[in-house]
This record gives structure tokens, C-alpha cells and sequence, in this order.
């Protein structure tokens, strides 16, 4: 009997929702809401979702139009004034109707979208100041200014191309007419061709003015967008730096493994559990976790047991009651029962848990309420786990660098003393002399360098971890620098609470640095770490009696290794404070503050301040 999330129960009875499922419940609600009204409206009617206005296309030239059509309207009104005094009705009238547009022209600009209306708008005031030219003698009209204001705006809304085109409509229009006329000479026709080169060019410039300023808005536009995506960028990884710094949980995949198994074992009874990833590289699953019964490593989509390709089928929880009897065996043969769910994020398949038992109907509605809560956080944790280990590579080369230093510094110039003894042993022996006593030498030097080694080695393997807090795996460091140096070294902590596991491995590396630092370094004979801790703010500071250094070197990039200790307070908000003087030895102290809330006014010096001080 196959039981699955969600559905009624054998019994009758409808099972309890857990708080996840009824906030999925709620969401899955409100996008079926949107769905339905989406789809009611789609067949009301056809309405487009673009609402955004439509974009004039000559509203960056408003300025210039209006003092253009302002100053021809007063020359054509100056120009036409005479015939007033003389009686001229024509000129008179059309004096009225040119001004009269102009003006309304001037308190509502012309708009223009690439619409029908805007083109009718565009072809009407081309078409009545031709009108006017053409009415009061054609190129001697005093509305021929007028006139270019009308190209002008075409030029502005459309390009040159279409400017040139009005400019030399317009043109013909006054000047094949004029052509006609009996009493036409040599001037008129020069008069004739000045005005229509004159509003070719007025059309031309106009339009290539528009291509200008169009280029400079789409660089500017271009500009802002790779500014913003900056911006963005730069908000996204604040954000991620911030969430990583906090977070309850590792972002180390095997620990969020190890913690969903262990997990797992704490909330059901079973006789095998496994938890499977996906392979995204060679396909099939990965089998990354298992308790009780051990199996392949790798497993082929046809190697699944049909209880997992139903659950994946189905993206949820299953019961399966009896195995034998639904279909065919577990992921375990000799198992009876199971529940089985996917791991899914961000819409994307992650992996499958299959907890099965060798009792047939162990398995209650309970079982997958419980299962059913627990498979989405654990999911998260695991992609989260996933994408931070693709992220963490980023820093690889820059981690490979410093493993590099740390091997050439104190194994490179241990290897090469013992190859240097090595040649001048072989020139003793070819001598003649004696090299019993210098091979003991040797022997005891090589043995030396195994050591140092090993302790190099395990140094770096060395981490915080869940269970290994800050002051034991420093403690642990500290032993083993004073078998090896002979330096005295003490710890001391104040307060029990702890920060998230990525703050205190930064942490103990700042620690670890400026011990070896020391040991190498300082000529020291004490070296002493004090920890305060409170949950939330910590502080680190490491002190040794050595020579110390000049003031002013604390803020060279390459000296004693400060500039790997600032590069690593910086990544987690902390400010690296160096006190020290000749002879007075050296304060390291690495002050972590806590995160102020979004909008908080940040007091103290930023993260990235390195502060020398004489003692």
C-alpha cells in the first residue's frame, strides 16, 4: 500500500499539517489566485501588460523647439505687421491663424510617440504653415520662418531621413506653384532655391542633431545599466557575506551530510537509511550517506528500487507499506517497509532519502509528517553547501599560494640545508676524511625536518568545527608549538559563547599566523592568546615578548605575513589592531563587532583598518 503526502489516509482521517506545510499550502493558494484571475482576465479581454506610458521621442528637444517656434512666430508676427497698416485680409488672417497655433504650440508642446495620432500631428503643422506660405506669395511669405519650425519638429521626432523628406516636401509644395506664376524671373527662381536648400538642411541637421543626442542617451543608458548591475553585484555579495557570516548552520558539505544523517537517526526508527545526490557530471546518484546497510557508491537511474523512481516522479513523500506486495523490493532488498522523499531546490531535484525498515507497516502518517518537515531545510542545506563549495574554488589559488609560502618557509629552507650537508659529506668521503660523525648530524637533522613536516601537515588540516570550539583546537596548537620551538605559551578565554563556524576558522587562522610569526620571527620566549567571547562580538589577541618591530612596518603588505591576517579579518567585519615597538614585542588583536541591522549607522573604524601603535 503506497501512502503519499498530502493525501487522505487509509483510515479515513486527514493527517495533521506541520507549520511548513501549511506555509506551502498558502503559497500554492495564492499563486492558484493569481493563476485563475491571470486567466479570467485573458479571456475577458486581450489587454496588453505593458503599461508603462508610451516614450516621447521629442521631449528631450522641448527646450530648443519652443525658443525656435518662439523666435519665428515674432519675426513672421514683425514680418507680417505691415499688413495691418495696408489692409492685407489675407495676410492679416493667416497672421491670426499662424500666431494663434504657435502660441498653443508653445503652452502644449507637440509630443510625438510613433504613433498614428503623433504622425497625423507632425503632417498637419507641416501642412498649414505650407498652406500659409503658399496663401501670402509663396517665398516672400512672412510666415516662411514659421515653416521651418514645422521641419525642425519632424527632423527632432523621426531622424534626417524623414526631416529631409518634409523639408523637401515642403519645398516642392511652395516652389512648383511659384514656378507657375506669369510674371516668374531669374530672382524668384534663386529665391526659390535658397529656401528649399535652406529647409533641406534645417530637416537634415534637425534629424542628425536627434542621431546625436540618441547615441549620447543609449551610451548614457548603457552606463547607468552596468552601473546598476555594479550595484546590484555589490548588494547581492554584501548580502551573501552577511548571511554566510551568520548562518546556524556549516556550509561544509560533508558536515551538512554528516548533520542530516545524524539527524535522521534522531527523528526515526529504521533498519537502513541512505541519502542520495544527484550526479549533475556523469548522471545517476551519488550514494553520499548511509546508515545500517552499506551500499554502492554510485548508482545508475536503473539501478534506483521503484520506490525512488515513484517519489521522484511524484516530487514528494511516500509510504510504502509493504514492498513486497506494492511493486517490488526497497533500496535495501531485505527491507519491508519504507518512506521515501526528494530533496528538491530551487525547483531542481537535489537528492532522494529513502529510510526504510525490515517490519512491514512500521512506517505511521507520523513518520511522514515528520519526514515531510524535515526534507525541505535539509535541502536548502545541502544546495546551500553545494553552491558554497562552487563559490569557495574562486579563493583556491589564493589559498594554494599560501599553503606554497607556508611549505617554502619552513620546509623549502629545511630541504635545502640537508642537500647542502649532503654535498659537502660526499666531497668529505671523496676526500678521504672521516663522515661518520656529520652522517649522525644528518640523520638527526632529517629526522628534524620529518617532524617538522608532520606538524606543518597537521597544522593545516587543523580546524574549528562543531565540536572543536576556538580555544581547544587553539590550546591543541599551542602544545605543539612548545614541543617543537620550546616557546612558553598560555591561553586564556573569557566567556563560553561561540560564533558561526566560518568566523572562527577565520578567526583561528588570524591565531595561527601570528603565532607562526612568532615562532619564526620574533625571537620570543612567551607567547600568550587571549579569547573573549560573548556570541555575538569576540576578541582575539595574540602577545609575545619578542624584539618587536619598527613603527610603521605594520603597514607594509608583505611584513611578517600581516597582509593574509588583514585580508582574513576583513572577510568576516573584524578590525586587525597591531600594538608593538622595538624591543617591547608585539600585540596582535583581531575585534570582531556585531553585524549592526539594514539601516544602522555604522560607528568605529571600517574592517579593512590596520592601526600601528607604539607601546
Amino acid at each position: 500500500m503506497t501512502v503519499e503526502s498530502g493525501a487522505t489516509s487509509t483510515t479515513g482521517r486527514t493527517p495533521r499539517r506541520g507549520p511548513l506545510r501549511r506555509s506551502r499550502e498558502r503559497r500554492s493558494s495564492a499563486n492558484r489566485q493569481v493563476v485563475i484571475a491571470e486567466g479570467a482576465a485573458a479571456g475577458a479581454s486581450a489587454v496588453t501588460r505593458d503599461t508603462r506610458p508610451p516614450v516621447d521621442q521629442v521631449a528631450a528637444f522641448r527646450p530648443a523647439i519652443l525658443a525656435i517656434r518662439a523666435g519665428t512666430t515674432a519675426v513672421s508676427t514683425v514680418l507680417a505687421s505691415g499688413a495691418f497698416t495696408n489692409g492685407d485680409r489675407d495676410v492679416m488672417l493667416w497672421c491670426v491663424i499662424v500666431v494663434g497655433y504657435n502660441l498653443f504650440r508653445i503652452a502644449v508642446p507637440v509630443r510625438y510617440t510613433e504613433d498614428v495620432p503623433s504622425q497625423i500631428r507632425v503632417i498637419v503643422e507641416v501642412s498649414l504653415h505650407v498652406a500659409a506660405v503658399f496663401a501670402t506669395d509663396y517665398w516672400d511669405s512672412p510666415f516662411v520662418f514659421s515653416l521651418l519650425t514645422a521641419v525642425i519638429v519632424a527632423g527632432f521626432a523621426r531622424g534626417f531621413a524623414y526631416g529631409v523628406r518634409i523639408g523637401a516636401v515642403s519645398a516642392l509644395a511652395v516652389a512648383i506653384p511659384d514656378l507657375s506664376r506669369s510674371n516668374y524671373d531669374l530672382a524668384d527662381l534663386r529665391t526659390s532655391v535658397q529656401w528649399s536648400v535652406e529647409l533641406l538642411l534645417v530637416g537634415l541637421v534637425s534629424g542628425y542633431a536627434r542621431r546625436i543626442t540618441g547615441e549620447a542617451d543609449r551610451q548614457h543608458s548603457l552606463a547607468l545599466d552596468r552601473l546598476g548591475r555594479l550595484a546590484d553585484a555589490n548588494a547581492l555579495l554584501f548580502s551573501l557575506h552577511q548571511v554566510a557570516q551568520t548562518l546556524p548552520a556549516s556550509l561544509d558539505l560533508d558536515e551538512v551530510l554528516d548533520s542530516t544523517i545524524a539527524r535522521i537517526k534522531d527523528l526515526f526508527q529504521f533498519g537502513a537509511a541512505s541519502l542520495l545526490l544527484a550526479d549533475e557530471t556523469v548522471g545517476g546518484w551519488q550514494v553520499v550517506r548511509w546508515e545500517g546497510h552499506k551500499l554502492p557508491g554510485h548508482l545508475g537511474d536503473d539501478e534506483l528500487a521503484p520506490p525512488l523512481h515513484a517519489v521522484i516522479g511524484r516530487r514528494g513523500v511516500v509510504r510504502e507499506d509493504n514492498l513486497i506486495r506494492s511493486g517490488g523490493p526497497g533500496l535495501v532488498p531485505s527491507m519491508r517497509s519504507g518512506v521515501y522523499a526528494v530533496l528538491t531546490a530551487r525547483d531542481s531535484l537535489v537528492g532522494v532519502i529513502a529510510i526504510e525498515h525490515d517490519d512491514a507497516f512500521h512506517f505511521t502518517e507520523r513518520d511522514v509528517e515528520l519526514l515531510t518537515g524535515f526534507a525541505e531545510p535539509a535541502a536548502l542545506a545541502i544546495d546551500n553547501a553545494r553552491w558554497f563549495g562552487r563559490l569557495r574554488t574562486v579563493g583556491a589559488d589564493e589559498e594554494r599560494t599560501r599553503i606554497a609560502r607556508d611549505l617554502h618557509d619552513r620546509i623549502g629552507q629545511s630541504l635545502a640545508y640537508l642537500a647542502f650537508e649532503l654535498d659537502r659529506i660526499v666531497k668529505a668521503d671523496g676526500k678521504g676524511d672521516k663522515v661518520t660523525t656529520s652522517l649522525e648530524h644528518l640523520r638527526k637533522d632529517v629526522r628534524g625536518v620529518v617532524g617538522e613536516v608532520r606538524d606543518t601537515l597537521y597544522d593545516l588540516r587543523t580546524d574549528v568545527s562543531d565540536i572543536a570550539d576556538l580555544p581547544s583546537v587553539i590550546t591543541g596548537f599551542l602544545q605543539r608549538v612548545h614541543d617543537r620551538s620550546g616557546l612558553e605559551t598560555a591561553v586564556e578565554v573569557i566567556g563560553s559563547g561561540r560564533l558561526p563556524l566560518l568566523q572562527e576558522r577565520e578567526m583561528w587562522r588570524v591565531a595561527q599566523e601570528a603565532v607562526t610569526n612568532v615562532e619564526r620571527h620574533a625571537h620570543a620566549t612567551a607567547v600568550v592568546i587571549r579569547w573573549k567571547c560573548d556570541g555575538q562580538a569576540a576578541e582575539l589577541e595574540v602577545s609575545d615578548n619578542g624584539r618587536g618591530f619598527e613603527r610603521g612596518q605594520a603597514g607594509r603588505l608583505d611584513s611578517y605575513g600581516l597582509l593574509g591576517m588583514r585580508e582574513r579579518a576583513a572577510s568576516i567585519g573584524a578590525v586587525l589592531v597591531i600594538d608593538t615597538a622595538p624591543g617591547k614585542g608585539a600585540s596582535i588583536r583581531c575585534v570582531l563587532r556585531p553585524v549592526p541591522p539594514p539601516g544602522a549607522k555604522r560607528t568605529g573604524p571600517p574592517a579593512r583598518a590596520v592601526q600601528a601603535r607604539a607601546g
